[in-house]
């Protein structure tokens, strides 16, 4: 491997307390509480639905809290990379973080057929020019145009710096939140506890409508991990990474819950059955105006910019790190000499999420799904490796040390291995044929390059190298 060539420069450490925050709550509130939250009161009830998320919430703190820990004693680029391999060595590594990185590219894919599908309510009828027809759904050239251009702006973003990223990231993420303060606020003094029933799914049964939300959860709530995914780029006290990190996970959940709780205060069965958007239309019914809605749908908007943004970083940090450590093509790990950023792994991105709008609206299904999978399955392998360097090097520093850590650790496991157990056939919300054929070619195509790599570059340079970034030293001395 051409070190050269492939590694002009570090990353850089420029992120402070604020922007890792926003980077982390504004990935994880995104868009899809928007387009969704009236399917998940319809699938398990009002109180269904917030216990489903609530429930959810309380695995991925468990999840989180084995994140915070090795984060803090392992900020390195890679996040999920460094630690399974630390604990579980190569190919492990390698798995995990390729199956992370599904969900990441799944989620700047979901944006980029959400972005066209939420500027159809501001302009009703702007989709023309009829390409091809997806499961049902005409995919008009217009309607692409929108999500392509929406994806090769934010890998503009992404490609000139973390610190443009960070900005944006932080006054987007301000505005969602104010307009998500308003509509509670509007929906509490507003709003009939008569709306909300059913408290849980009559069809489905309590646990049945609940586990359908549930299998939504960790694809709603992936975003946290972008923290150790960028760890080599944040300026704080290592204890500080794991903090963070914590209360970005608990904010998001009360935000997921409220936002529930808001739309069933406001909207009965029988609305949410006639709403494409749910939340939009209870707050114009809180505030009773046109205007209300369409300040909701703006704060959509900027959820698909927070969400898409974050992710592109996580994303592309995760597939520099592999190509860094020689598990992936090295022209993967070629970082810019200026702005210092993985320029072709945010190219490789841009890409990806630019083919999405080509399948349709179908596509934000398929791959909610798919990369659900692919990140409960990199939880797993966490949450393993929390557990196996806890036994095996006890000694290791922690600046954020779990307490109960071999508790937390277990039920870590537990839980994504039934997190997993959901997405399975035999399961009521087990993956579909198109959506197991997309986790599947993933996989297979990764599987691929690394067995290129792997004999291109030796397992014993891969090792090399993360020996070195383990021990805080630069892997490529004397470039």
């Amino acid at each position: 491997m051409n070190n050269e060539t492939s590694h002009e420069t570090h990353l850089k450490r420029v992120l402070a307390r604020k922007d890792v925050l926003a980077l982390a709550f504004g990935a994880m509130i995104g868009w899809g509480w928007i387009v969704l939250t009236g399917s998940w009161i319809q699938s398990a009830g009002s109180l269904g639905a917030i216990t489903a998320f609530l429930i959810g919430g309380l695995i991925i703190v468990l999840v989180g809290l084995t994140y915070a820990e090795l984060a803090s004693a392992m900020p390195q680029v890679g996040g999920e990379h460094v630690y399974s391999y630390r604990a579980m060595g190569h190919f492990a590594s390698f798995l995990c973080t390729w199956a992370i990185t599904l969900g990441y590219v799944s989620v700047v894919a979901f944006e980029a057929v959400a972005l066209p599908t939420v500027v159809e309510h501001l302009f009703p009828n702007y989709a023309v020019g009829q390409m091809w027809n997806i499961a049902g759904w005409d995919v008009k050239a217009t309607w692409v145009a929108v999500g392509v251009a929406g994806s090769v702006l934010m890998m503009a973003i992404n490609y000139i710096g973390v610190r443009t990223a960070a900005l944006v990231q932080k006054v987007v993420t301000l505005l969602i939140l104010a307009v998500g303060v308003m509509f509670i606020t509007g929906a509490l003094f507003q709003g009939s506890t008569e709306t909300m029933q059913p408290l849980f799914s009559v069809e489905e049964g309590v646990m049945g409508g609940i586990m359908m939300v549930i299998i939504m959860v960790p694809f709603m709530f992936v975003g946290f991990d972008v923290i150790p995914q960028a760890a080599e780029e944040i300026d704080l006290p290592f204890k500080e990474i794991g903090r963070v990190l914590m209360i970005s996970v608990i904010l998001a959940v009360f935000w997921y819950s409220f936002i529930i709780l808001g739309t069933a205060l406001m909207l009965d069965p029988e609305a949410l059955g006639a709403s494409s958007l749910a939340v939009p239309d209870a707050m114009q019914a809180a505030f009773q105006a046109p205007w209300a809605g369409n300040l909701m749908i703006l704060a959509g908007i900027a959820g698909i910019i927070t969400s898409w943004n974050a992710f592109y970083i996580g994303g592309s940090r995760a597939i520099y790190a592999l190509a860094h450590s020689g598990m992936l093509p090295a022209f993967l790990a070629k970082l810019h000499p200026k702005h210092r950023t993985p320029t072709n792994a945010i190219l490789l991105m841009g890409l990806l999420s630019s083919l999405a709008p080509f399948f349709g609206r179908q596509a934000l299904v398929w791959l909610v799904v798919a990369g659900g999978l692919g990140i409960v399955i990199a939880y797993l392998f966490v949450a393993l490796s929390f557990v196996a360097l806890r036994r095996n090097e006890p000694e290791m520093a922690r600046p954020f040390r779990v307490r109960r850590g071999k508790t937390v650790g277990a039920l870590s496991v537990i839980l994504s291995v039934a997190l997993i157990g959901m997405y399975l056939p035999g399961s009521p919300s087990a993956l579909s044929t198109i959506e197991w054929i997309i986790f599947a070619g993933w996989m297979l195509i990764g599987l691929s390059l690394y067995a290129w790599s792997r004999r291109r570059y030796g397992v014993a340079y891969s090792d090399t190298v993360m020996r070195r970034e383990l021990a805080g030293a630069d892997p490529y001395p004397g470039r």
